[in-house]
């Protein structure tokens, strides 16, 4: 049974990673394209109508999705009592938004925000329809098909946006991204998907999974506030210009680490919940899983960090290097993000919900602090607070899980430790190399400054004998051999 669980959780994060490479990479060009077309504002704009995506779908999958993968067994009635409250939710929620649009309109001074919400916040309902459908293909470690169905929709969504965006379309092609990347997606997931609507909508079954389900929404509720909130008062406070560097920041940070953070937490969540009784295992997965993440995305944010300049000017050219200082301090929240999800993915395993909620409570709290601090005082502050924010919120939740594992402090800090200080080192180098390489061409000196951190992190990590590196290399041969 435990080899089995290990080969299928090792294919599933395979094709969940190759996606997820594959996707950003088709994001990243679609992003650099529409992004010399468009203008600023156009992402402000859609940055604001944002923060209510997120909520609402949030408040839209109500914590079920997370409850079902976690059951032992799922009847057809579960799942219709979920795809009930799913579209009764994304309904509601789609109406309630799309009245108030006018009012946002109004106070953001913006009038397209009118003509925009009704289709942008389409991508509610839309989704609600494929929940239980990409749940059940991940209870059934159906990873291969989820992760093709993602990649398509991703392209579909990608040359439509182009398309949209050669033909002058400006933030409509934002809008036909977001849209038909949630309309593909679901319609290939019911395509692919075993349930076809069996079952009744049955009000026991659905108060069963509610109390669990209820506590990681709330949580998730004032997660999702709290990573988006800052759009709206940067949009306010500052300008939509602004609002559009530094939305775009966070979008470029986003490719690489909501990639990492969806393939290994869709995975590893299942994957931890088979082993949760067997405590031993369990500790050294979730350090093991830790340290990997770590060993991969450290040096990555970092490195992106340190060649924002030259990145921005071959992606983006020279209209978007107001963004390059809010990215170079962005970049460093990706370091910590991916860890506290980890975290938390122990606490959904483990707990009942409600420590989660108690927990949020105490980090929201701090968070508020940080935002009231950094929100008057200027941008680059946001951006430095949301730093600080996702360092305390790893350091919270891995706090938490302590009650549940037997990974202490100390071993997860030696754990983490020798990226941390690689990570340093090459991030030194490699602005070294860009202060002496700055009046050959961006591309040339992206590339060198690329090639000297790869150098300097793999030969360090190989002389040191770094422990990170040989899972690495071992886990890439498993799946490899796979």
């Amino acid at each position: 049974m435990g080899e089995k669980l290990v080969h299928r959780v090792a294919t599933g994060v395979a094709w969940s990673t190759a996606e997820k490479l594959c996707s950003m990479l088709l994001q990243m060009g679609v992003s650099i394209i529409v992004a010399r077309l468009l203008v600023p504002e156009d992402f402000g704009v859609v940055a604001i109508l944002t923060f209510f995506t997120a909520v609402s779908s949030t408040i839209i999958d109500g914590g079920f999705s997370q409850t079902l993968l976690r059951k032992e067994s799922v009847t057809n009635d579960d799942y219709k009592s979920v795809f009930a409250f799913n579209m009764t939710a994304a309904v509601v929620l789609y109406a309630l938004f799309v009245a108030i649009a006018p009012l946002l309109a109004r106070y953001y001074n913006l009038p397209i925000i009118t003509s925009v919400a009704p289709v942008l916040l389409l991508v509610m309902p839309l989704n609600a329809i494929g929940i239980i459908q990409n749940t059940n293909l991940a209870r059934e470690f159906r990873f291969g098909v989820l992760s093709r169905i993602n990649f398509i929709a991703s392209m579909v969504a990608g040359v439509v946006a182009v398309a949209v965006a050669l033909c002058g379309g400006g933030v409509w092609a934002l809008v036909a991204q977001r849209v038909c990347v949630v309309a593909t997606k679901s319609l290939l997931l019911w395509w692919r998907g075993d349930w076809r609507g069996e079952g009744r909508a049955d009000k026991r079954a659905w108060c069963e999974m509610a109390p669990f389900s209820f506590r990681l929404m709330s949580t998730d509720i004032v997660s999702a506030v709290y990573g988006n909130i800052s759009q709206l008062f940067i949009g306010k406070i500052y300008s939509a210009d602004t609002l559009g560097y530094f939305n775009q920041a966070q979008k470029i940070k986003d490719l690489p680490v909501q990639s990492a953070v969806l393939s290994v937490q869709s995975v590893t969540y299942p994957a931890l919940a088979k082993i949760k009784d067997d405590t031993a295992k369990f500790a050294e997965s979730y350090r093991k899983v830790l340290m990997i993440s770590a060993f991969v995305m450290t040096p990555a944010m970092v490195g992106m960090s340190a060649v924002a300049e030259p990145l921005f000017k071959v992606m983006l050219g020279e209209k978007w290097l107001p963004t390059v200082p809010y990215f170079e301090v962005i970049a460093l929240s990706g370091i910590f993000y991916p860890l506290a999800m980890l975290a938390y993915n122990v606490l959904k395993v483990h707990s009942n919900g409600s420590i989660i909620f108690r927990l949020e409570l105490v980090k929201r709290a701090i968070m508020t602090v940080v935002l009231a601090v950094t929100i008057p005082h200027s941008t680059m502050a946001i951006a430095w607070g949301l730093v600080a924010m996702t360092l305390v919120e790893f350091a919270v939740n891995f706090a938490a899980t302590r009650r549940y594992t037997a990974l202490s402090w100390w071993q997860m800090i030696r754990t983490l430790l020798p990226t941390l200080l690689l990570s340093t080192a090459i991030y030194l180098a490699v602005k070294v190399v860009g202060h002496y390489s700055d009046t050959i061409a961006p591309i040339w000196q992206l590339v060198s400054q690329v090639a000297v951190g790869v150098v300097i992190y793999t030969l360090g990590a190989w002389i040191f004998r770094v422990e990170a590196l040989r899972e690495f290399i071992t886990t890439l041969k498993s799946v490899l051999k796979r």
